[in-house]
């Protein structure tokens, strides 16, 4: 008799786009697994992935304003679920598998360091072998966090591909292919990607008073429109039908008019002062951290694989700590005890 599982597997090759993946076809594990009952593996991926210690940390991770005041302001792991959200509607729409596209959206930032991409930056500086974390978020999933039988979740290739590379959609969006997920959903995914950090980042620029409405070229938004749901929906629609064909992309008015936005982003608010100064600061505390705790390693700084070199382990232990517990471990380390929060 067959399993509610391979009932869905069926499902997937009647309903799906024939540019989809498929959970039956799937590449497989690192580690061979018993198949689920009624899940089908992106299905489970998807399950670990939501339900791991490194997901949940994201909730205490800065996106872009580092210890913003105000509950407002996006975290790592808002940030994840808004993109989930937008990849799983395109996914649906093209009908490509969104279990697959929802696994790779809750796994791909689950190695980014505290202090958003002042963190990452840090690291790569003073880490010899570099940091990326995109490189850092697949190490999480295969290594890091514990699994049912040992290190690692030991997820399914297409997943693993998809968080890996889910840093291209800038590629996706400049109309150059280069290096890009082998999979339609993690394409799909890291043009979703960009589309809410996009639109969340300037939401939040706005509320902090960084820049208006106003300042953002008019050009764009005359295309996108001024709401954040109306440029997300306007986004969304041009990925989805520019991509119906199975080549991942948006129309060419909204392309161009998303790259404008983008391009205002890097020069405009990404580098302005109110946010540079606070990254400053962010990657000063990373910095001297990495640098007393090779000198001086811990229990947990210097825990993980002993075969691998301890500064390999010290960036591992960096990079999974929230913002708040860097800021707290750098006060213990470095501050008299009397001026400890």
């Amino acid at each position: 008799m067959a399993t509610l599982r391979e009932a869905i597997e069926r499902q997937e090759f009647e309903r799906l786009s024939p540019f989809a993946a498929r959970a039956a076809e799937s590449r497989g594990r690192a580690m061979p697994e018993e198949e689920h009952d009624y899940r089908t593996a992106f299905q489970r991926d998807r399950d670990r992935i939501l339900h791991s210690k490194a997901f949940r940390r994201l909730k205490r991770k800065t996106q872009v304003f580092l210890a913003p005041e105000g509950d407002h302001y996006r975290t790592r792991l808002t940030h994840t679920l808004e993109a989930a959200q937008i990849a799983r509607t395109a996914a649906r729409a093209l009908a490509l598998n969104e279990d697959l596209t929802e696994a790779i959206a809750f796994g791909h930032d689950l190695g980014h360091t505290p202090f958003g991409h002042a963190g990452e930056a840090a690291l790569n500086e003073v880490y010899p072998p570099g940091f990326r974390h995109a490189e850092q978020s697949l190490r999480v999933v295969e290594k890091l966090e514990p699994g049912r039988h040992g290190p690692g979740l030991n997820l399914t290739f297409e997943v693993r591909d998809g968080i890996l590379n889910h840093s291209k959609g800038r590629h996706l969006l400049q109309g150059t292919r280069g290096s890009h997920a082998v999979t339609r959903e993690g394409e799909l995914f890291s043009v979703c990607d960009a589309i809410a950090y996009v639109n969340h980042d300037i939401d939040d620029a706005i509320r902090a008073g960084i820049i208006t409405l106003e300042d953002l070229p008019k050009t764009a938004i005359n295309v996108l429109g001024t709401t954040t749901s109306a440029r997300i929906d306007a986004m969304v629609t041009a990925l989805i039908n520019g991509s119906r064909d199975g080549t991942i992309g948006m129309t060419a008015e909204i392309l161009d008019a998303t790259n404008e936005l983008r391009a205002f982003m890097y020069a405009q608010v990404y580098p302005c002062m109110a946010i540079t100064h606070e990254i400053d600061k962010g990657k000063k505390l990373l910095r001297e951290l990495y640098a007393y705790l090779l000198e001086n390693p811990t229990e947990d700084s210097a825990a993980g694989d002993p075969g691998e070199p301890l500064d390999r382990r010290t960036v591992d232990f960096l990079a999974g700590m929230t913002d708040q517990y860097a800021l707290h471990l750098y006060q213990d380390i470095f501050f008299p005890q009397g001026w400890r929060a």
